[in-house]
């Protein structure tokens, strides 16, 4: 959320954020919560002079008479009773106020382009020769099927529509793809995690997906706990609360895991194949460091990299768009999408998002590094960026690496994952 300072001090900029971002009913967070800070603010002045007053009176008991002592008391008893009734007005309003912070979307950057949805985002990169084939290319489902290595049918009889099995090649394919995701961020100095896929709603709050966020989550009300849609949840969530010191950033982690996600809202969009599905894995890198904007981006350049040199290594053309202030979420400052080339589509899909919060997602989870130089504690600044998820990263790869006679070719850097072979599946032509 965003510091209550900035909204005293600028509140219009925290209007036309709302506006930017084209959440108008998020813009009046902004005056209710400059309305309860008011009252608040008036309040405390009261509360402290009240219990200084207790205090003092207090103090002055011992050398009272008796007679003198009923009247104190009486009137300590009625203070007392009007202090109770402030200081539960006080938690009242503190509570609202949090309620309302959580509802102002966080600032975006100047460089976010002005754009009503994700159809006005812009291209800032493109990377790759969109192939051009010899035969009639197939859509992935097509190709898949052919093999054996998908199940749509039965997938939806046992656990409902925009659901899958895989099977042989494919399951093997797609376990190949996120363990060379591992690997290479591993490699680059990240500290690999198994998150929990199943959190409280604090973690949900704390990252931004609640409130707003409730319709895409499937929630396991018994318990109160939440299926994850991306290990972002748990893993920024891992230092929430804590104080960490600056010699210990940053922190670089990548956590594999299953995601869920309910795709409300998404009725007859992309019903066949593998695109839009309730359950997938994913690969994510998570980076918290101090409160610098210029290291959250060059941080951000950083991990889009790590995102591209995926996507070059299994010989994929792709393109990166600067999101547009109405594709935005509530808690980005800015974010890149990569979108990878989907001949079924004839367009580009996207694959992977990288997003910088500064410290957004930090005062929501009390997360704080004490400086070096001794200074008062800070909230660290925190960013994402997707490394894999699959199946959707399956696409391109059956799409674009497919061969006349109905077999995917595997690139080089995917065939160690895959006993070396350079070829799956069975000629069909």
């Amino acid at each position: 959320m965003l510091d209550i300072k900035l909204l005293r001090e600028n509140p219009e900029a925290a209007r036309q954020a709302a506006v930017k971002k084209r959440m108008p009913d998020r813009q009046a967070a902004v005056d209710r919560a400059l309305s309860i800070d008011a009252e608040l603010r008036e309040l405390l002045p009261r509360i402290d002079a009240m219990r200084s007053e207790q205090k003092t009176a207090g103090k002055a008991m011992g050398k009272l008479s008796p007679a003198e002592r009923e009247a104190v008391l009486d009137g300590q008893k009625r203070l007392k009773a009007e202090l109770q009734q402030l200081e539960e007005r006080e938690k009242q309003l503190r509570a609202d106020l949090q309620a309302q912070l959580a509802l102002v979307p966080n600032l975006p950057d100047p460089d976010v382009p002005d754009g009503k949805d994700d159809t006005e985002n812009v291209e800032t990169k493109r990377h790759g020769t969109v192939p051009q084939f010899a035969f009639e290319p197939r859509p992935h489902y097509e190709l898949a099927e052919a093999q054996g290595w998908v199940d749509f049918t039965r997938a939806a009889a046992m656990a409902g529509s925009r659901n899958y099995m895989l099977f042989g090649d494919l399951a093997l394919l797609h376990d190949a793809v996120l363990r060379f995701a591992v690997e290479l961020m591993v490699g680059r100095g990240f500290v690999a995690v198994d998150p929990p896929l199943l959190v409280r709603d604090a973690a949900m709050y704390g990252t931004g997906f609640f409130p707003g966020g409730e319709e895409q989550t499937y929630r396991c009300e018994k318990d109160g706990l939440n299926l994850i849609g991306t290990a972002e949840v748990p893993v920024t969530s891992l230092h929430g609360g804590e104080m960490l010191a600056e010699d210990e950033l940053p922190k670089k982690y990548v956590a594999r895991s299953a995601c869920f996600r309910r795709e409300a809202g998404t009725y007859g969009k992309d019903t066949r194949g593998l695109y839009r599905v309730h359950q997938f894995q994913k690969v994510e890198q998570v980076i918290v460091d101090v409160a610098d904007k210029a290291r959250s981006i060059a941080h951000h350049r950083d991990i889009v990299q790590n995102a591209e040199d995926l996507l070059q290594a299994f010989e994929l053309p792709y393109r990166i768009v600067a999101v547009c202030g109405g594709d935005l979420g509530v808690p980005q400052a800015m974010k890149y999408d990569i979108e990878t080339w989907m001949p079924s589509r004839g367009n580009y899909g996207e694959t992977h998002s990288a997003s910088r919060f500064y410290d957004y997602q930090a005062r929501r989870l009390d997360l704080r590094y004490r400086p070096k130089d001794g200074g008062k504690p800070l909230f660290c600044h925190t960013l994402n960026n997707t490394v894999a998820a699959s199946p959707r990263i399956l696409i391109p790869l059956l799409e674009n690496h497919q061969q006349a006679d109905g077999t995917v070719r595997v690139p080089k850097a995917l065939q160690p994952y895959l006993g070396g072979r350079a070829v799956l599946g069975k000629p069909q032509r």
